[in-house]
């Protein structure tokens, strides 16, 4: 995310050039639990042809996830047959567009899937998406509005982070910062919501708010066996510096000078160790 105040300074402003990273499901389908065997055969004639859908468009999701948009394409071909109005199956047609860089022909049918069922919130939530990606923040910022108010989708937490990074893009920090609240009050296992929190709060100068939040995020990598990114050793080395523990920053800025020497991250560290030696 690129949105900074003027007056602040850059190695400050991190979150808002790089919330874009955390963005959750941005242009990814959400595949069913389970497995589904494909055969030649196609589908028994016992089945209903709701579960046949179901079984055509996880399979299509699938194959998206995988890459593999000649079967996707192809699945999502057999679900139509079964069903010309399915908003789920309009939905994935967006997703895959997306993935082949037909913009308008994406938005064609997030359009139409949300028309179809306008209280599909996993469409709505990938049309966000797609509109984040097109830099069109404030109508991304709308969508996952009505998103969060669906107290049924299962992944309200996931879309109440987004919100906050659309947010944050926005430059409505207060808007950002009880979405990334609320995003922990229903996923307390959220490790985005905590990094995001941590930045917002040290931008704040609210530093023992921020050093609570990081110490939750360094459980929650711990806990998934998961080796913070670039972003998230970037916020640890700010917080040692608000704190100042000068050796621990440079442990941070090792890390992610090892890992990370290109990254926008680093950069900001290099920065932030010029501020350092000022002081």
């Amino acid at each position: 995310m690129q949105a900074v105040a003027p007056t602040e300074p850059a190695f400050c402003s991190a979150r808002h050039a790089l919330a874009v990273r955390v963005f959750s499901g941005l242009l990814v389908c959400s595949v069913l639990s389970g497995c589904v065997a494909e055969t030649s055969g196609g589908f028994g004639g016992e089945q209903s042809r709701e579960q046949a859908l179901a079984d055509y468009l996880q399979l299509a999701s699938a194959y998206l996830g995988n890459g593999d948009l000649r079967n996707a394409r192809r699945h999502l071909d057999n679900a139509e047959r079964l069903n010309p109005n399915s908003s789920e199956a309009a939905a994935i047609w967006g997703l895959l567009y997306s993935r082949e860089g037909e913009t308008r022909l994406a938005e064609e049918q997030f359009r139409r899937a949300l028309r179809l069922d306008s209280q599909n919130s996993q469409a709505r939530n990938n049309y966000a998406a797609f509109l984040f990606a097109e830099a069109r923040y404030q109508e991304a910022y709308e969508q996952l509005q009505e998103v969060v108010r669906d107290t049924t989708y299962p992944q309200r937490p996931q879309a109440f982070e987004n919100l906050g990074v659309a947010a944050l893009r926005l430059e409505r920090v207060e808007e950002a910062e009880a979405a990334f609240q609320r995003a922990l009050e229903l996923d307390p296992t959220s490790w985005r919501a905590s990094l995001e929190l941590t930045g917002i709060n040290l931008d704040q100068g609210k530093i023992l708010q921020a050093r609570q939040y990081y110490r939750n995020y360094d459980v929650l990598m711990q806990r998934r066996q998961r080796e913070k990114d670039a972003r998230g050793l970037w916020q640890g080395a700010r917080l040692e510096a608000a704190l100042g523990n000068e050796h621990n920053v440079y442990e941070y800025g090792a890390l992610l000078e090892a890992d990370f020497s290109t990254s926008p991250e680093y950069q900001l560290y290099l920065q932030l160790l010029d501020t350092l030696e000022d002081d």
